[in-house]
């Protein structure tokens, strides 16, 4: 019995190992895990986050340019995590979808986040032997109907000012010179 305890006490210092009982319905546990990883990212808890992760897993945010792999990720969010707060995202509604052989999940959800404002997260999880993993996260901040025509010509608007900055050879500097008084 003293090496159970001590196996339990192991597991409850590190924050990388779940040390629940995952719920017998797979959908409960599925929103457990996303449920656990918000938590860990409000909670700065890196080793946690990361490790709901499948080490293959693929983070989209909501720039276009934001498609990253697990470790890109975790290089791009550090400073956040490092702070000791990096996000905070709450599930206010979910939707999961199992497939028939039990062993991947797909869901949507509508967060509630107070930098983004309402958003959209939605993704795929993987059953591994550790319990349910993250396989793909893609975050979206959804936009009203009736504001669309607005941002996609904003969007059109900043796009082309970009491409026209980058393709612009940049100005060289004026050259100084330097006199010296003849005597």
């Amino acid at each position: 019995m003293p090496s159970v305890s001590l196996l339990l006490l192991t597991l409850a210092a590190n924050p990388a190992v779940p040390v629940t009982q995952a719920p017998a319905d797979p959908k409960v546990a599925v929103a457990t895990v996303l449920d656990d990883w918000h938590r860990a990212a409000a909670a700065a808890n890196e080793a946690r986050y990361f490790a709901l992760f499948t080490p293959d897993a693929v983070f989209m945010g909501t720039d276009g340019t934001e498609r990253w792999t697990v470790d890109q990720f975790r290089v791009w969010s550090k400073p956040f995590f490092s702070k000791g707060k990096a996000w905070s995202f709450k599930s206010v509604s979910r939707n999961v979808f199992l497939s028939k052989d039990g062993q991947t999940a797909w869901f949507d959800e509508a967060l509630d986040t107070p930098n983004l404002g309402p958003a959209r997260g939605s993704g795929v999880l993987v059953k591994e032997p550790v319990g349910w993993r993250i396989a793909q996260y893609n975050l979206s901040v959804p936009i009203p109907n009736d504001l669309m025509g607005e941002v996609t010509n904003r969007v059109a608007t900043y796009t082309k000012a970009k491409a026209v900055r980058s393709t612009t050879p940049a100005t060289p500097a004026p050259k100084t010179t330097t006199s010296t008084p003849k005597p």
